[in-house]
């Protein structure tokens, strides 16, 4: 099930983000007059087709969901009627031939910015940048972070959640920055600045995921009561009488206020008594616990419930309405156009390391996670890879839109466009730089796979 989530996940992400882009050359392409031959989403065999509107323009959904194209009416590809020459691409003029190239990124962008508006007028929520447990003599150690100290902002940018944070780090490591300025609070309300040291750090450590481990502290995380889940067979647990759903209310006459509380008594005890106090159906009563030994740790065989609610103060939620949100969208956009060029730079500087490119497989567990973690969270995956598929495609690489309007730019500079030979050429290097990145890209997936 898990499987067949995720596969209709990145069918999803992928058809919508398509059918966006390849809408932008559609639509501008109508508008300017040029006539549209297929609206294709996914190359190879047609799953369905259909014939629509005064051209008679074919509309085509295919088997392979990793692309799309629009093919016009154009010399180039085929005898052209006299009476529908001025209907043909390649008869348009410079400026004409450059929009319709262009609006495919641009409405990848514009379709951000509605995701994520969206995104804002339902509300992110996520956990507060609380700090858990600190590392002695790491990063975090050494410029004074202590557990339950709240980050709220970085280098003065306001954080409210720990992705805040860390792509508010992010950003720093981009501008090679050797410190980090934190904003904190303490349990009272007191605000403090923590200057961090950031040697030692690269990008590849939060690409890598290892933010926390290479900080030195772990994100607070609250634990759940102490309330029987599971109960495994033959166990501690059900040798001495609980139940699933009992919660634990004291253990040799001390309080138990939570489940970490109630799991690290149980560790220190193997095979010794305790005197338990249960509360089952808001009934209490006693019971003699005996947890086993394993390996010199004491075990009862349980585990805590599967649905836990986080309460309300350790979590964070932004929330728009429509106006703010626009313009939040806007920002968002922005921010993450810019991040992923930056990106971009650092890696083709060798400053970021290749293995960190993502391909199709990486898209399809990221999505399925998405639609797993919450609608707000899918909103945000699918703005994060619009923007990147509208960035990619303004690279100046031939066969990319970017390439196309590169080769317009050098027709505009030189008065004529570029020979057909000379295109044909640019385009063979262009398919040949696209089919190494694409064979990075899943090669890389496939090495995170089997790890």
């Amino acid at each position: 099930m898990l499987f067949v989530q995720t596969l209709l996940a990145f069918i999803i992400v992928i058809g919508i983000l398509v059918t966006v882009h390849e809408f932008g050359h559609y639509w501008v392409a109508q508008r300017l007059g040029v006539k549209i031959l297929r609206f294709s989403v996914g190359f190879g065999q047609a799953l369905w087709k259909k014939n629509f509107g005064k051209d008679n323009a074919e509309f085509v959904i295919a088997a392979i969901p990793l692309g799309g194209y629009v093919k016009m009416l154009d010399e180039r590809e085929g005898e052209v009627p006299q009476d529908e020459l001025h209907r043909a691409f390649n008869r348009q003029s410079l400026k004409v031939r450059a929009a319709i190239v262009f609006a495919g990124p641009l409405f990848n962008f514009l379709f951000a910015i509605i995701v994520y508006t969206l995104m804002y007028m339902v509300g992110i929520t996520g956990m507060k940048a609380f700090v858990g447990e600190v590392t002695p003599d790491s990063l975090a150690d050494q410029a004074g972070f202590q557990t339950g100290y709240q980050i709220i902002a970085v280098n003065e940018q306001q954080t409210v959640r720990w992705d805040n944070v860390i792509q508010a780090t992010l950003q720093e490591l981009l501008d090679d920055n050797e410190s980090i300025v934190y904003s904190v609070q303490n349990r009272e309300g007191t605000q403090s600045d923590l200057t961090l040291n950031l040697q030692g750090m690269s990008l590849d450590d939060i690409a890598e995921g290892q933010f926390f481990e290479k900080f030195g502290f772990k994100p607070f995380r609250p634990s759940p009561p102490a309330i029987i889940g599971n109960i495994m067979p033959d166990s501690a647990a059900e040798r001495a009488g609980l139940k699933p759903g009992d919660k634990i209310i004291a253990l040799d006459d001390q309080t138990i206020s939570d489940w970490n509380t109630w799991a690290e008594y149980v560790v220190q005890h193997p095979e010794q008594e305790i005197s338990a106090v249960i509360e089952r159906n808001h009934e209490r009563f006693n019971l003699t616990l005996i947890p086993d030994n394993i390996e010199g740790k004491g075990r009862m065989g349980v585990y805590s419930p599967r649905s836990y609610t986080i309460p309300d103060e350790y979590k964070g939620t932004v929330r728009y309405g429509l106006g703010d949100a626009f313009i939040q969208g806007i920002v968002k956009t922005w921010d993450i156009s810019v991040l992923t060029l930056r990106v971009m730079v650092k890696m083709l500087t060798w400053q970021i390391s290749y293995e960190h490119i993502s391909g199709p497989i990486s898209i399809a567990q990221f999505a399925g996670q998405s639609v797993q973690l919450g609608f707000d969270v899918f909103l945000s995956f699918l703005g994060l890879i619009s923007v990147s598929l509208g960035v990619l495609n303004l690279l100046p690489i031939p066969l990319l839109d970017g390439g196309h309007l590169l080769m317009y730019l050098i027709e505009w500079i030189k008065g004529n466009p570029v020979t057909e030979k000379t295109e044909y050429f640019l385009q063979r290097i262009g398919l040949a730089l696209l089919l190494c990145l694409m064979t990075l890209a899943i090669y890389n997936d496939l090495e995170r796979l089997l790890r």
